[in-house]
C-alpha cells in the first residue's frame, strides 16, 4: 500500500531545498499508516483466486505444544499450486516455516515431537519418498528410496519404526515406448490415479528408522492392505484389507490386526462397507480400536459414515453414531478415554463435537456458521482448521466451546475484500420437504431492487453448501463471492442427495436422479421471485461435477433460464457406464444397462430429449478426468450444436476432475462470469470503482510468507 502512494504522478516545483523536501518525505511516512487505516475494500478480482492459501492439515505433537499444518499456495512462475508445512506453538506466538513450497503432504511428528517425517515428490525421479526432518533445524532426509507408490504411514510408539502402506511398481525400468496397461479388475479406472490394475493394491512394511531397512510384514498382492496404525503398546498394527471378497465387486472392506512383525498372522476383527471417507485408531488404552463403515453400494454415493467400535478383548462391536443421523468425519482422541472428537456435516456447516464412547451422544459442540477441514488434538488440547462466510482458512485453538485464532496467513487478503453477505434461506419444494440453503448477495444489495440470480449447484451429490471460504478441495464459496461481485444474487441450495441433513434426505434420490433435485433447486428459484429479488428474466444456472449434471437436467426440464453452465459433467448416463470409475455404484443402484435399460434411459433424459433445450450453455472439462469424463460434456455440446442452441466447450489439458493450475482456475472464473454477463448483463461490479482502492502486485509467496 505505502508504494502506491508514490505510483501517483506528484512533483514538488515551488520548493527545491534539501530540509523542505525532507520535511516533506517525513510528513508522507507519517501520513502512510493513516492511509492504509482509511483504504476502502474492494470487491474480489479474478488474481484473487491465486492469492488465497488453502491452510489445511492440522497435526498436534504428542504434548500439544505444538501444532503442524500445511499452506498451499500458488507459484505463479511455475503456474503449480504448491504446499509447505508450517509449525505453530499453542501460544500463537511462534510460527515457524519447516519446508519450501513443494509437493509434500501427510507430515507428521514423531512421539517424542523432535522430528517431523512427510511425504514428498522432490526426488529426481519424481517418485513419492517419506523425509525426515529434524524440527531444531537443518535439511530433511530421505527415509526411503522405493520405486514403488507410497500412501501412507504411521510411527511407532517409541518412534523407531514406520509402517508403511506401499504398492508395488510393476514397471520395467528404461525403454521409451510405455507398456500396453493390462487391465484385470472391475474398478480399473481412478481419477488423478489413471487406469488401475491389480499391481495398484497396497502392501504394509516396516521401516527401520535408524537403519532404513524396509521388512514386508503384509505381501499378499491378491489383497489391499490400507491406513495401518500402531497400537498404545506398539506390538500390534491395526489396518483395512479385503481378504474376504472382491472390494470391487462388493464394496466391502475388512478390519484386520497383526503383530509388529514380518511373518505374523492377521487377524480379522469385522467386516463392513467402506466408507467414503476412511478412519481408523486405537483407544488411548489400547482395548478397543474405532473406525469408520459405509453405506451399501446402492446408497454409498449418498455419504453417511458412521463410527465404529470394537472391543479387542471380545471382538463385540458397537455403532457409535447410530443415534446421530449425520455424516462424520476426522475422528481424533481427546483426553478423556471416554470420548473422541469428530467433523460433523450439520445443515451447511461442518462442525467439531465431542461423542461419547458409550452412548454416541454429542457432549460438546463448538456453536457457529462455518467449516471444518481438519481437527487434531493431543495434551489435552484441539486444535481445527476452520473459515467462515468472511474469513479464509486458518488454524485456531479450541478452547472451552470458543475458538481462539493461531494463523494469519490470509488475513492480508482479507483485508482488503469486501465481501457479499450470506443469508440462510428455507423454503419448501414441490411435494412440501422443506430444503435448506443460502444465499450470496452483492455487497451493494438494495431491497426491493430485482439482481441477476444464480443457481449456482454443488456438486456430490453427498456433501452440502456450507458456510466458510473454504478452498480445500474446489473454490465452490469463494466462486459464490466472485459471481456477487460482480452483481449478481447466488443462490446455493443443500437439495435431496447431500448428506447434511440426515441418511432419509440423502438417500431418496437413489436411482431416481434428475427428479427431486430438480424440483429443489427449482423452488429455490421461485422463492427468490416470490420473494422480489430474482428478476426472474434475468436467471442462470450452473455448477460442477453433479452441480453440471444438475445443470444438464434442470435446462432439460424448465426454460426458463437464459444463460447455463455446466461444468464436468453428463447427459447420457448410459455412456458412462465403463468410461467413469462408477461401476460398482451402478451396477448397485441402477442394475446393469442391459437389464435395466428403461432406467438408465430414465436417468439419461436430458440428452435423449435434448431437443427440449433452449439455455445457451458453457460446458467445460478437463481431458484427463475419469471422475466425470470430458466425454459427457461433449456429447451435450455436440447435441445443442445440432440443434443451433447457442453453446461452447472448453477442454483444459492436463486437468483432472478438481483443477490443480492456477492459469486454468482463474481461466475458468473469468470465462464462468464472461458467459452469464453475455446473456444476463448485470451491472459489471457491485462496488463503484470510485471506492475501490488501486493494487500493487502480490507481495507473498505461494505460501502467505513475506519475501
Amino acid at each position: 500500500m505505502a508504494r502506491q502512494l508514490f505510483q501517483q504522478p506528484w512533483s514538488i516545483t515551488f520548493m527545491t531545498t534539501r530540509p523542505v523536501l525532507a520535511l516533506v518525505v517525513c510528513l508522507v511516512l507519517l501520513l502512510l499508516p493513516l492511509y492504509a487505516l482509511a483504504a476502502p475494500k474492494r470487491a474480489l478480482e479474478v488474481g484473487d483466486f491465486s492469492r488465497i492459501l488453502d491452510v489445511d492439515d492440522a497435526v498436534c505433537s504428542r504434548d500439544g505444544q505444538w501444532i503442524l499444518y500445511t499452506v498451499e499456495g500458488t507459484d505463479r512462475a511455475a503456474d503449480e499450486r504448491k504446499r509447505s508445512i508450517w509449525m505453530v506453538n499453542w501460544q500463537g506466538t511462534e510460527h515457524v516455516r519447516l519446508t519450501m513450497p513443494d509437493s509434500v503432504a501427510k507430515a507428521k511428528f514423531s512421539p517424542d515431537g523432535r522430528h517431523i517425517a512427510f511425504l514428498s515428490e522432490r526426488g529426481a525421479d519424481g517418485r513419492t519418498q517419506i523425509y525426515l526432518l529434524d524440527r531444531r533445524g537443518g535439511e530433511a532426509q530421505a527415509l526411503t528410496a522405493v520405486t514403488g507408490a507410497i500412501d501412507d504411514y504411521d510411527w511407532s510408539p517409541d518412534g523407531t519404526r514406520l509402517v508403511v502402506s506401499m504398492a508395488e511398481d510393476g514397471a520395467e525400468a528404461g525403454g521409451k515406448t510405455p507398456k500396453p496397461i493390462v487391465i484385470d479388475r472391475l474398478h480399473f479406472k481412478q481419477d488423478e490415479k489413471g487406469y488401475v490394475t491389480s499391481a495398484d493394491r497396497d502392501q504394509l512394511y516396516l521401516l527401520d528408522v535408524a537403519s532404513r531397512k524396509l521388512d514386508a510384514l503384509t505381501a499378499d498382492p491378491r489383497f489391499d492392505d490400507s491406513s495401518p496404525v500402531w497400537s498404545p503398546d506398539g506390538r500390534t498394527i491395526a489396518y483395512f484389507s479385503d481378504h474376504g471378497s472382491d472390494p470391487d465387486e462388493s464394496g466391502m472392506q475388512e478390519l484386520y490386526i497383526v503383530d509388529a512383525r514380518p511373518g505374523a498372522v492377521p487377524r480379522k476383527l469385522a467386516a463392513f462397507f467402506a466408507p467414503n471417507k476412511a478412519a481408523l485408531l486405537f483407544t488411548r488404552d489400547g482395548s478397543r480400536i474405532i473406525f469408520a463403515h459405509g453405506a451399501e453400494p446402492r446408497l454409498n454415493a449418498y455419504m453417511q459414515d458412521h463410527l465404529t467400535v470394537v472391543t479387542l478383548a471380545t471382538g463385540k462391536s458397537k455403532e457409535l453414531s447410530d443415534t446421530l443421523d449425520r455424516a462424520l468425519s476426522s475422528p481424533v482422541l481427546t483426553a478423556s478415554d471416554g470420548a473422541i472428537a469428530a467433523i460433523i456435516e450439520d445443515d451447511g456447516s461442518d462442525v467439531p463435537v465431542v461423542l461419547r464412547l458409550d452412548t454416541g451422544a454429542i457432549k460438546e459442540r463448538l456453536a457457529g456458521k462455518l467449516t471444518t477441514t481438519s481437527l487434531c488434538s493431543g495434551g489435552g488440547h484441539m486444535a481445527a482448521i476452520v473459515a467462515t462466510d468472511n474469513t479464509a482458512p486458518e488454524l485456531y485453538a479450541l478452547e472451552a466451546g470458543r475458538l481462539r485464532k493461531l494463523t494469519t496467513h490470509n488475513d492480508a487478503l482479507m483485508d482488503e475484500l469486501i465481501l457479499g453477505a450470506v443469508d440462510d434461506i428455507a423454503f419448501p419444494s414441490r411435494d412440501g420437504t422443506l430444503i435448506h440453503g443460502m444465499m450470496v448477495k452483492p455487497a451493494d444489495f438494495h431491497a426491493g431492487q430485482k439482481y441477476p440470480t444464480l443457481l449456482w449447484i454443488h456438486g456430490g451429490p453427498n456433501g452440502q453448501d456450507s458456510h466458510g471460504l473454504n478452498f480445500s478441495t474446489y473454490p465452490l464459496a469463494f466462486e459464490r463471492q466472485w459471481f456477487a461481485a460482480h452483481g449478481y444474487v447466488v443462490l446455493a441450495i443443500n437439495y435431496r442427495g447431500g448428506s447434511g441433513r440426515g441418511a432419509e434426505f440423502a438417500s431418496t434420490i437413489q436411482a431416481d436422479w434428475g427428479d427431486k433435485e430438480v424440483a429443489d433447486l427449482l423452488a429455490a428459484v421461485d422463492y427468490a421471485v416470490r420473494e422480489n429479488i430474482a428478476d426472474p428474466e434475468r436467471l442462470g444456472i450452473g455448477g460442477w461435477s453433479y452441480g453440471g449434471i444438475l445443470t444438464d437436467y434442470t435446462i432439460a426440464t424448465d426454460p426458463r433460464f437464459k444463460a447455463a453452465i455446466s461444468g464436468a459433467g453428463s447427459a447420457n448416463q448410459l455412456s458412462m457406464f465403463g468410461s467413469d470409475q462408477y461401476i460398482l455404484q451402478y451396477n448397485a443402484e441402477l442394475g446393469a444397462p442391459w437389464r435395466a435399460t428403461d432406467l438408465w434411459l430414465k436417468v439419461s433424459y436430458p440428452f435423449f430429449h435434448a431437443d427440449r433445450i433452449k439455455t445457451p450453455t458453457l460446458f467445460l472439462g478437463g481431458d484427463k478426468d475419469f471422475n466425470v469424463p470430458i466425454g459427457g460434456g461433449e456429447q451435450m455440446y455436440a447435441a445443442l450444436r445440432t440443434l443451433g442452441v447457442p453453446t461452447q466447450l472448453v477442454v483444459y489439458p492436463g486437468q483432472f476432475h478438481l483443477f490443480t493450475r492456477p492459469s486454468y482456475i482463474e481461466d475458468r472464473a473469468t470465462r464462468y462470469l464472461d458467459w452469464f454477463d453475455r446473456y444476463l448483463a448485470p451491472a459489471k461490479t457491485a462496488v463503484p470503482a470510485a471506492q475501490l482502492a488501486p493494487r500493487t502486485g502480490d507481495a507473498s509467496g505461494a505460501d502467505g510468507a513475506s519475501k
